[in-house]
Order: structure tokens, then C-alpha cells, then sequence
């Protein structure tokens, strides 16, 4: 029995510690896409499904299209710099406009940034287009930000 609660402890310990070293769950917020181009603007939102491993949502407009995208993000901190995390993504990007639909591949790398001791959340990364379909094309000088409520 002794050993029975002994593991139990050591798991709760274990977990907990987990839970807090993610610094949180949930975001939402605003998303801004520029660089070569037009700039795209729109809500956003982003969940951890662990420490590690983060699905994010975006819907934004601008150059007379609507982009839906959705990306795979692997996220994880750097050392002794608190709050601060990278990570490294890829996900599809539909546009919607002109009369047709666009398919794009965005990889992306960035820095993600939780402001202690508030409710937010910035970022920054690097996301280059790659456009697939007839004439495909690779846009390499396109970026984002993120201004995220966290919850």
C-alpha cells in the first residue's frame, strides 16, 4: 500500500510540474500575415494538445481574398529566458477570392512570447508561401504576428 501511494504522490508531482512548466492552454487573438504582398489581417486561435505540440487557426483578409489556414506547431523553450519559446510548424492555407481557390503550403519558424504575470501572449515568425496548382510559386518574404488573449 505504502508503495501504492508512493507512486501516486510521485505522478501527481510529476504531472504537476508538467502542467506548470507549459506556460498555458489556450489562445486567441489577432493574427497579421505581411511581407511580399499584401497584408492580411484576422482572427486566430491556438491549443496545446501537450507541453510539446500546438494546432493554430487562422482567418484573415486582405488583397480582396479570405485565407483559411491551419497549422501543426512544435513548440519548446529556450533556456533561461522565460516566457520565451520556439517552434517550428506547417500546415495547409486555402484562399477564397477572384472567383477561384487557392491552395498554399505554409511552413513557418518563430518565437513565441508570454508575457508574465498577464493574460498575453505575442509572436513572431517567418512563414514563406509555397502556391500549389497551375504555375506554382514560392513566396519567400512573408512573416507573421501574433497578439494572443491567453485563457
Amino acid at each position: 500500500m505504502k508503495k501504492v501511494l508512493l507512486l501516486v504522490v510521485a505522478g501527481f508531482l510529476y504531472f504537476g510540474n508538467s502542467a506548470k512548466a507549459q506556460s498555458y492552454q489556450n489562445a486567441a487573438g489577432l493574427s497579421i500575415d505581411f511581407g511580399d504582398g499584401s497584408t492580411l489581417v484576422g482572427p486566430a486561435i491556438k491549443h496545446f494538445f501537450d507541453r510539446n505540440n500546438a494546432g493554430q487557426a487562422e482567418l484573415t483578409f486582405g488583397g480582396d481574398q479570405t485565407f483559411l489556414g491551419a497549422f501543426y506547431q512544435y513548440q519548446d523553450k529556450i533556456q533561461n529566458a522565460g516566457g520565451l519559446n520556439w517552434y517550428l510548424g506547417i500546415g495547409p492555407q486555402l484562399a477564397f477570392g477572384h472567383g477561384n481557390t487557392d491552395f498554399y503550403i505554409r511552413p513557418m519558424v518563430g518565437l513565441d512570447y508570454k508575457i508574465a504575470q498577464a493574460p498575453l501572449a505575442l509572436s513572431f515568425d517567418w512563414r514563406p508561401a509555397f502556391y500549389v496548382g497551375d504555375n506554382s510559386d514560392f513566396t519567400a518574404a512573408r512573416f507573421g504576428l501574433g497578439f494572443k488573449f491567453v485563457f
